[in-house]
């Protein structure tokens, strides 16, 4: 035993850390769909439906919309007048709106959302504040400096609350999402007019069902139409929902 222990160090001070350290995946993502328009841009080019962006390559919107297959097997939806950027493990978003399905994570300038499965909202206006509206699901955010974790412990985010963020990444808010959030969403720019399902819609569906009283899906099966609510203005940015 004390053999097979000494070859098994001795095999291993010949391995390279580097191979030891669990290896960053680069961001990749797939354009599904465009919305309203042609105006859906990778590194500022117009793009097309299957056009395929890897990290550091941008993806930016002008008054169109569209839905991003990621690696991850997740999917976003970009609304008007966003912009991200591939990296590695997550995307960063500089400005506007995407909601996220599935297992992606993704940072802003000051934050990193780690997620392992979940349906999530995530923007940002012009003076670089963020908002995290959690659908479904939770998430981990981490505050960042110069791209770089802090060391503060991370913020969980329970499914049902939104948490708003200054640029420098401290917590401005952390507050309950109505019925009139989730219905001002689900009848919103990220859900309207999409034909291509979400990957985690079944769990964002069970969830409103059990704990959003009044409000469900438009275009679920089964599931009735909810009523159109009034925009809700975010903080600065244009009207989203």
């Amino acid at each position: 035993m004390t053999g097979r222990l000494s070859s098994l160090l001795a095999l291993l001070l010949t391995v390279p850390s580097a191979a030891l350290a669990a290896p960053a995946v680069a961001t990749s993502a797939t354009v599904q769909q465009i919305l309203d328009g042609k105006e859906l841009y990778i590194d500022a080019r117009q793009a097309v439906v299957q056009q395929k962006a890897s990290a550091p390559q941008d993806i930016s919107t002008g008054q169109s919309r569209g839905q991003l297959a990621f690696t991850s097997g997740a999917v976003g939806r970009l609304n008007r007048h966003s912009q991200l950027q591939l990296g590695d493990s997550c995307f960063l978003l500089s400005k506007g709106q995407i909601l996220v399905s599935g297992a992606q994570s993704g940072c802003t300038r000051s934050s990193r959302l780690s997620v392992r499965g979940t349906n999530y909202l995530l923007e940002v206006n012009d003076n670089q504040e963020a908002e995290l509206s959690v659908l479904e699901g939770s998430v981990e955010v981490e505050t960042l400096q110069n791209g770089e974790p802090t060391g503060a412990a991370p913020t969980r985010v329970e499914a049902g609350q939104k948490l708003r963020l200054s640029p420098q990444g401290v917590i401005l808010t952390l507050l309950k999402l109505s019925s009139g959030d989730y219905t001002g969403i689900l009848n919103g720019p990220l859900f309207e007019g999409f034909s291509i399902p979400l990957p985690a819609m079944g769990a964002l569906d069970s969830y409103i069902r059990a704990n959003v009283p009044g409000v469900s899906i438009p275009g679920m099966p089964g599931i009735p139409g909810i009523p159109s609510a009034p925009s809700v203005p975010s903080f600065g940015l244009p009207r989203f929902f």
